[in-house]
């Protein structure tokens, strides 16, 4: 009975041992993967961006991002990091041009004999196809599909472009052109540093 009872001991005692090793090792494999993931600041991150691609501007990168609470975190000290902090950025940027072009879109009346509700419904439809595909490049930068990643992001930009079509002709009276204008942007940047990542 009690050689019985000292081998249960022995085998718990060695699932325990096992159990450890491959915690240990997980960890371990977890520190590899942080420290393949070369630190990059954001200044650097920008300055590549804005070398390889015309549509970003490396001042209005660094204060973007340095602005974003988030760019402070530990996910953004690399540039898969920082690619991700960038295309949720531009998820920001689509969601509230959305609610503001909403919100304009209420306060012109059906009967009105402009068409500006219909330009502000064009807009609404296209920035919410382009916060949906910003949705599925984060989660594929999350998983590293680099890719499929740059596909969706560049394909999101011809929401502000379809918008800004929509108004042609009126470019002066575009109520939406700030938003329009640094959603363009974001994305760029989102572009610029997955394209870096990849």
């Amino acid at each position: 009975m009690e050689s019985r009872s000292s081998s249960s001991r022995s085998v718990v005692m060695m699932c325990c041992v096992l159990i450890l090793m491959i915690a240990a090792a997980a960890h371990a494999g977890e520190q590899e993967a942080e420290e393949c993931a070369s630190p990059m600041s954001i200044e650097e991150a920008c300055r590549g961006a804005s070398e390889t691609h015309h549509a970003v501007a490396y001042d209005h990168c660094v204060a973007s991002l340095t602005a974003d609470p988030r760019s402070s975190s530990s996910e953004a000290r690399s540039l898969h990091g920082l690619a991700m902090l960038a295309t949720r950025m531009a998820i920001d940027h689509a969601t509230s041009t959305v609610c503001k072009m909403d919100d304009l879109a209420e306060l012109e009346p059906e009967d009105s004999p402009s068409d500006a509700r219909a330009r502000f419904e064009h807009c609404l439809e296209q920035y919410g196809g382009a916060a949906d595909l910003l949705r599925d490049a984060l989660d594929n930068l999350k998983v590293r599909i680099y890719g499929t990643a740059m596909e969706q992001l560049s394909a999101a930009l011809g929401a502000a472009e379809s918008c800004e079509d929509a108004w042609k002709g009126d470019e002066g009276n575009i109520p939406i052109a700030a938003h329009d204008r640094e959603y363009g942007r974001m994305a760029h940047i989102a572009i610029g540093f997955t394209h870096a990542a990849a």
